[in-house]
């Protein structure tokens, strides 16, 4: 995301333990996948993921940030009066007071999307939020670590994301499809990594396949990332 796009917020005065969430970042941008693409969103990066994925892109998130209290956090989305609001990481989960964060959004009116690997607990998971979770393909490195008891916690309004790197992933990923009959439960996106997959090639692989699923590109790096020659 250009700097432009980022607005850190400052610190906040001490809060209670229970009512802080530690931040790396909170943007006011546009919306780059899944449903609400294209939506102007309000981003609250959280801190930390016990996962290490191979092309994972917000590797800045995995350490320091600052301690916010939910309230401010609150404030500074409001600030930008949005409807849309994602919170993100990292893996937001991995603080378990963005439970709190959650369905304090969705009290606030707020249309709600959680990224989440996929790797941590679900069920908890404020129902009006719309969860975006991954299945990890091999080559992430962190296939390992699916909870597949997840996808029985899944809405017919959530979203289930798997990244492909390779042929290998996108079987994989077409074998999952059936074994575990993902379409039925709610809808699929297969989103290639950058500079791994050609996005022509992977569709191509859906249309022959006949696969009900959503090819996505992230369209935050359509916008940033490529005119600034990354």
């Amino acid at each position: 995301m250009s700097a432009e796009n980022a607005r850190v917020v400052s610190a906040t005065p001490a809060s209670p333990v229970a009512e802080r969430l530690r931040i790396t970042e909170i943007f006011h941008s546009i919306q780059g996948e899944a449903d609400a693409i294209g939506w102007r969103t309000v981003f609250v990066r959280l801190t930390g993921c016990p996962l290490r994925c191979v092309w994972c892109d917000t590797e800045y998130s995995f350490y320091g940030g600052d301690w916010h209290a939910i309230d401010d956090i609150l404030a500074e989305v409001a600030r930008h009066g949005v409807r849309h609001v994602c919170v993100t990481g990292g893996e937001p989960l991995s603080q378990k007071r963005c439970l709190i964060l959650l369905k304090k959004l969705c009290d606030a009116g707020y249309d709600v999307s959680l990224e989440t690997s996929g790797a941590i607990d679900v069920a908890p998971v404020d129902p009006r939020v719309r969860k975006v979770m991954d299945l990890k393909a091999p080559d992430s490195g962190e296939s390992g670590r699916n909870l597949w008891s997840n996808l029985g916690h899944l809405l017919p309004h959530d979203q289930i994301k798997i990244v492909i790197a390779s042929r290998t992933d996108y079987e994989w990923s077409r074998a999952m499809l059936e074994e575990h009959a993902l379409a039925q439960r709610c809808m699929v996106l297969f989103s290639p990594v950058h500079g791994a997959v050609e996005p022509r090639e992977l569709a191509e692989w859906i249309i022959e396949d006949k696969l009900p699923v959503r090819f996505q590109l992230q369209l935050h790096k359509l916008l940033w990332d490529d005119a600034a020659g990354k």
